[in-house]
């Protein structure tokens, strides 16, 4: 049993050596643990550090793409390592390394495909009563779109089974956490949470700028993913608002029509029509972004055998889950 703990960097030379330090040499179950450091471009001496450190392996992205695509590549190079359980952890140090014990005991005991580590962000400190009241908004949003009860969705300390990770496939360019999620929920991913601890705050976040920056690019985020993996349902919802605000005005024009003729109130009538048919052509758009999506499901489908084949050209293509 082999496990890869995979590190994203970008420039974390004052950090990395902590984080390094703190991921246990072995752990009870595991027969191997290795640690990936996949450099995202960094432009100070974080490949030197990892190095000195004497991390099993080493991959480096020419420039910087983005922290969900880093996380990507450094899964698929994992993979084909042979890992059979992959964790992810920050390059800042901001996760408890030896927490990774508990964080994959759920995978051994196959229990789960997926863990995430809760950080029990209600109890830090270092979080300010407005981060900890957008951390619980955020996540209550993602488990009700998911149907994944994580109570720390964006935490990025995470454990995937070989087959979890296979399955995977991130196409955000901002963070993978919330669109993962949606993805487990929709592949039926057997997903755990277990409190985790964090060490004390090294730096601010490189990952947004502000917090109207972080909660617009993650409404963003899930917003895309959601309609991606349920566009019938979205497109459903929107057209039932839009009906129902066009069924108003048609309905207001129908009572004055018997009261008085509708004199002067053709303009409800022509924004009602107006309002209906939008929703008719939302509702037309749902039908086919449904069928899209089924297609997208075959896509998926033939990536997934593509990637067992590029992996393990003996693994089986059809393994039992």
């Amino acid at each position: 049993m082999k496990l890869i703990v995979q590190i994203p960097c970008f420039n974390e030379e004052h950090t990395l050596t902590q984080t390094v330090n703190d991921i246990p040499k072995s752990i009870e179950g595991i027969d191997r643990v290795e640690i990936l450091v996949i450099d995202d471009g960094s432009s100070d001496k974080t490949v030197e550090v990892a190095r000195e450190l004497g991390v099993h392996h080493i991959i480096r992205n020419r420039r910087n793409i983005g922290l969900a695509q880093t996380f990507a590549r450094g899964i698929d190079h994992a993979l084909k390592l042979g890992a059979d359980i992959i964790v992810n952890t920050d390059g800042d140090n901001q996760y408890a390394g030896q927490d990774i014990s508990q964080l994959v005991a759920p995978i051994l005991e196959k229990t789960a495909d997926l863990v995430v580590g809760d950080r029990q962000t209600a109890a830090l400190k270092q979080f300010s009563p407005l981060k900890r009241a957008l951390q619980k908004i955020g996540s209550t949003v993602v488990r009700n779109l998911s149907n994944v009860d994580v109570p720390d969705a964006v935490s990025g300390f995470r454990a995937f089974s070989r087959e979890a990770a296979i399955r995977l496939n991130i196409l955000s360019n901002f963070s993978y956490t919330t669109e993962m999620l949606i993805q487990a929920g929709r592949k039926s991913f057997a997903v755990e949470s277990v409190p985790v601890g964090t060490n004390s705050k090294t730096r601010e976040s490189r990952l947004f700028k502000s917090i109207p920056q972080f909660i617009t690019q993650q409404a963003i985020t899930t917003l895309r993913m959601y309609v991606m993996y349920q566009p019938l349902r979205f497109f459903v919802y929107f057209a039932t608002a839009l009906g129902i605000m066009g069924a108003i005005p048609v309905a207001r024009f129908v009572i004055l029509y018997f009261i008085d003729g509708g004199a002067g109130h053709i303009q409800s009538l022509l924004l009602g029509g107006v309002l209906l048919m939008m929703s008719f052509l939302a509702f037309l758009s749902g039908v086919v972004a449904d069928l899209i999506s089924f297609n997208r499901q075959l896509n998926e489908l033939t990536l997934e055998k593509i990637r067992r084949l590029s992996i393990n050209p003996n693994e089986p293509s059809e393994p039992n889950i």
